[in-house]
């Protein structure tokens, strides 16, 4: 048999082991390639996974240093302001008027919004505008500058803001600096690009078409829509002189309306009525409580201007006040307000006849049996009254026939009020926003308050605003009779005067027998003290 040379059978053996190997390199060739296609699929997402990262990172930060440092403190006219940009859908401006609510307008398309709220109002610029109502005129251009200033103002600390917000939160994440700073970049481009966009689509006719909300819903139908006020300039002009001073002159006045000194033994309620959700109303009511060391205050309704549960916020400084707070509801005050103010801590709620002590006098009262904030006068509103008055009248018999006799009833409407005739000394209401007082067939006072807030946002309605009205009523502690009361009128509306006027009851008068009952304040007469507000602060 013939030999096979050694180097046949070398190269034989390659062959086999070459064909025995082939799978394997295939598979490690299978394998190598999916992994390198892995790795590059990897590192084509990487990138949109990071700038996905990158513009949240630019945008949480942005809002938070927006939140944090980028409100703006503006005067704008008499007013104080706050100027802040918010993210946002839509765009628009929205101007926040605490506590009446607030209106849009859709002032420009972009991913930013402009809140302003209106703080409060300068007492000493508005006063400046009532000692020279010559400025009046030039009123409309000083806002614009002031907004103009303001709004630049706020462009630079926006700026400011969102860079620096960016970046210190790109920091937090990232730790790199290279990657922070490429952050507050962004984040400028990106406030820079929605300004341009606000500043294209400007629309400056928006303020012609506000969209109101909460109170202020209200308001085109009393004071009319903004192209009437183009239409009728001088008109609103002086209204809005009235309105933007009210609150200064009110407060001026009632820093400086004289104070009776009473006997130590007197007990001293405010009657107040009618405040129609007027805000300066709160700080009358407190500076008379102060002033005339009031003992209890008695709120003979409508407090309220709709009853509606988004006005209730506006009744939170009873809470303040340092006296206890009597109420009853008026036809402008719903069940959800007078549930609301049995929930505040120093209200006492009278209805159905209920009675209660309160600083050594007994109350009882009845709330108003409609409910007609639209004033309108239903079917039967006439006999309603009649009936809910004598629901009161024979809770007074049931409390003299127990032992304990009510001293001062209280209703709404004078037409309830008088249905008491007889069963209780005096009988306290409202309703009509003008003061009266008379001694009634059988014997009982009728005392009818003013309105305490100058009919609120109806002050304007007629040819002279409301005045703004209260009494102090002094009563002597043993005998719980009414021995006098001021009247306090302070001008409504633009106006300046304050009036305060002393009156006796018959039996107190200089001259008259003393009543057997008791002793009240010296009888000093019947006087009437004019006075005019001097600066002060409020």
């Amino acid at each position: 048999m013939a030999r096979v040379p050694a180097a046949a059978l070398h190269a034989l053996a390659e062959v086999m082991n070459s064909i025995r190997n082939a799978p394997r390199a295939l598979i490690h060739r299978h394998r190598t390639r999916r992994t390198s296609t892995t790795v590059e699929l990897a590192s084509r997402r990487r990138p949109w996974t990071r700038a996905v990262g990158l513009v949240a990172v630019v945008l949480l930060g942005a809002w938070l240093g927006l939140l944090i440092v980028g409100d703006v403190r503006v005067p704008v006219g008499p007013m104080n302001t706050t100027m802040t940009l918010r993210p946002s859908v839509s765009g628009g401006t929205k101007i926040n008027v605490s506590p009446l609510g607030a209106l849009q307008l859709d002032s420009h398309v972009a991913p930013v919004r402009l809140d302003v709220n209106v703080d409060q109002l300068d007492p000493d610029r508005a006063q400046a505008l009532v000692d020279h109502p010559e400025r009046l005129s030039g009123l409309q251009d000083e806002v614009a500058q002031d907004v103009e200033r303001g709004t630049l103002d706020l462009a630079v600390r926006s700026c400011v803001a969102v860079v620096t917000g960016a970046t210190a939160l790109g920091l937090a994440v990232y730790r790199r600096p290279r990657r922070a700073l490429a952050a507050g970049g962004l984040a400028l481009t990106l406030l820079v690009a929605s300004g341009g966009t606000a500043y294209a689509t400007w629309n400056p006719d928006s303020v012609l078409e506000p969209r109101f909300s909460g109170l202020l819903s209200s308001a085109p139908s009393l004071v009319g829509d903004a192209r009437s006020i183009v239409t009728e300039f001088d008109v609103y002009q002086k209204e809005l002189a009235r309105l933007v001073t009210n609150v200064t002159k009110l407060y001026d006045v009632t820093s400086t309306l004289p104070a009776y000194q009473p006997d130590p033994t007197t007990i001293r309620v405010l009657h107040v009525s009618d405040i129609h959700l007027n805000p300066a109303s709160w700080k009358i009511i407190a500076s008379l409580v102060e002033q005339y060391k009031v003992n209890v205050i008695v709120d003979s309704g409508d407090t309220m201007d709709h009853g509606t549960a988004a006005e209730n916020g506006f009744l939170d400084p009873i809470e303040d006040l340092d006296a206890p707070y009597v109420w009853v509801r008026g036809n402008h005050d719903s069940r959800v307000t007078q549930k609301y103010l049995e929930g505040l801590k120093n209200v006492r709620v009278l209805d159905d006849g209920r009675a209660r002590t309160v600083a050594g006098l007994r109350f009882a009262g009845i709330g108003d049996p409609q409910y007609t904030p639209d004033r309108s006068k239903p079917d039967g509103a006439e006999a309603s009254q009649e009936l809910a008055g004598a629901r009161l009248a024979s809770a007074l018999r049931d409390q003299r026939a127990a032992g304990t006799p009510v001293d001062v009833a209280i209703a709404h409407e004078p037409s309830a009020a008088r249905e008491v005739d007889g069963e209780v000394p005096l009988v306290l209401a409202g309703h009509l926003h003008r003061e009266d007082m008379e001694v009634m067939k059988y014997g009982t006072r009728l005392r009818i308050e003013g309105s305490t807030g100058g009919s609120g946002l109806r002050a304007v309605e007629g040819e002279y605003p409301d005045p703004i009205q209260a009494s102090i009523l002094y009563f002597d502690r043993d005998s719980r009779r009414l021995q006098a009361w001021d009247e306090i009128k302070l001008g409504g509306l633009g106006l300046t005067t304050a009036e305060v006027s002393r009156h006796l009851p018959k039996e107190n008068q200089p001259g008259a027998t003393p009543s057997p009952t008791g002793t009240g304040p010296s009888p000093t007469g019947r006087t009437r003290t004019p006075t005019t507000p001097s600066p002060a602060s409020p």
